[in-house]
């Protein structure tokens, strides 16, 4: 399996993720092309080759918009995306000349701009996704609709290239599967109208909710809205570097020096080691014990999370203190999930108080297919190893289904699959 790490030792931004594609070899043209495509002229875009703390790198630039980093550099401790205001809603930052905003545009008006573009439609999809994103963010931010949020740092003609940019690098290297390492923010402050936030930013907080990342003694910015939209929009799993063969490496600079790190995001490409397990999204688990809950209402209250989307529940006797019987409710869901499912059981069973342990798990590659026999066509799961089959079963479900049809006890479709796929098997 290809597989993509990315590596945000010290943080992640837009400009910093493209410049690290071009670093592992996706040609300028893959950029240009569909920066091409959009329905706006953007400014010239252009790379340049330098270096931080040693490591030598790409950074990806936007004609105009260079002459401010000295100023923001220098004044704000903002380490990538050339010289965003910070806040996606135009806010100034104490200490500098920025009585005039860049110019923005509302989540609307770049849905039509990307919709009305001639991008590859896997790329088109991807970078609306990724402004969805930050719609969502910025609207609960603000409590308004994502649709009327006004971007001016996110619809700026920079920010605008560096998602697009991204999606269209990210999208030809052709990779299975993205993951991200640890991710780090600073914990300084920033200066907007509204007076002083602390790191993380208000939007790059809200975007990185169920993502787990940490704060280090650094009084500057690691992690911007764009880079952590990028991230929750293509990382499916967090944590360290899988078991892997690293075939290229990549690094894309931000525009300041900064101390105790070098201001640049890795980027490693390799093929994952075929270790028996295939990586999949991390998930969390969410559970209570509840004992004052009849059963009815207890296999109720699992059978709506189940149709609510969880990955799976399960209820599990047990005694409680006093010697009360009572049950384990247990639910996994996907990070990000977290407070949908919460609200639901809190609403659908007597818990006053609920438990979240987020885990890493590993599963089978899953296929199915079917086999026929003299009640129908029995659909059968399988999961393989390697290409090598290790488990199959016929589905409950679909030889429940033939044998209400049919007449006869689910055992004997049971059977009757379990037999047919031997057959299959051997012939």
């Amino acid at each position: 399996m290809k597989l993509l790490h990315i590596d945000a030792f010290a943080g992640i931004s837009g400009d910093m993720t493209v410049g690290a594609l071009r670093d592992l070899g996706v040609p300028e043209e893959v950029f240009h092309k569909a920066l091409g495509a959009l329905s706006v002229k953007l400014p010239e875009c252009r790379f340049q080759r330098g270096e931080r703390g040693g490591i030598a790198g790409w950074r990806f630039l936007v004609e105009g918009h260079d002459a401010q980093e000295g100023a923001v550099s220098a004044h704000h401790h903002h380490h990538g995306e050339h010289a965003h205001h910070h806040d996606d809603h135009g806010h100034a930052h104490s200490g500098g000349d920025h009585s005039t905003h860049v110019h923005g545009r509302n989540h609307a008006e770049i849905v039509e701009l990307l919709q009305k573009s001639t991008l590859d439609d896997r790329v088109k999809r991807r970078a609306l996704a990724v402004f969805s994103r930050i719609a969502e963010a910025e609207g609960a931010i603000h409590g308004v609709p994502p649709e009327t949020v006004g971007f001016h740092e996110v619809g700026a003609e920079d920010s605008i290239a560096d998602i697009v940019a991204a999606c269209a690098g990210l999208e030809s290297l052709s990779v299975e599967q993205i993951t991200c390492g640890p991710l780090i923010e600073g914990s300084g402050h920033l200066h907007c109208a509204h007076g002083t936030f602390p790191l993380p930013a208000p939007a790059t907080l809200a975007l990185l909710k169920g993502i787990p990342f940490r704060q280090v003694e650094e009084p500057w910015e690691h992690i911007t809205p764009t880079g952590a939209a990028l991230v929750a929009e293509f990382s499916t799993h967090y944590g360290p570097m899988p078991e892997m063969s690293v075939s290229k490496i990549g690094y894309g600079l931000g525009c300041r020096h900064t101390p105790n790190r070098p201001n640049a995001l890795r980027l490693i490409v390799g093929e994952l080691n075929e270790t028996g397990h295939h990586i999949d999204a991390q998930v969390v688990e969410i559970r209570c014990n509840l004992d004052d809950l009849s059963p009815e209402h207890a296999a109720h209250a699992m059978e709506q999370l189940l149709a609510e989307g969880a990955l799976d529940a399960t209820l599990t006797p047990t005694v409680m203190k006093k010697g009360r019987s009572g049950w384990i409710l247990e639910v996994l869901c996907n990070p990000g999930q977290e407070e949908k499912f919460a609200s639901k059981i809190l609403s659908e069973t007597t818990a006053f108080g609920i438990r979240f342990h987020r885990m890493e798990r590993t599963v089978l590659e899953r296929h199915h297919r079917t086999v026929k026999t003299p009640y129908g066509d029995i659909a059968v799961k399988i999961g393989t190893l390697n290409g090598r089959t290790i488990q199959q079963s016929p589905e409950f479900s679909s030889c429940a289904k033939a044998a209400q049809f049919q007449g006869v006890p689910v055992r004997e479709v049971h059977q009757a699959a379990l037999a047919a796929m031997m057959s299959q098997d051997k012939g």
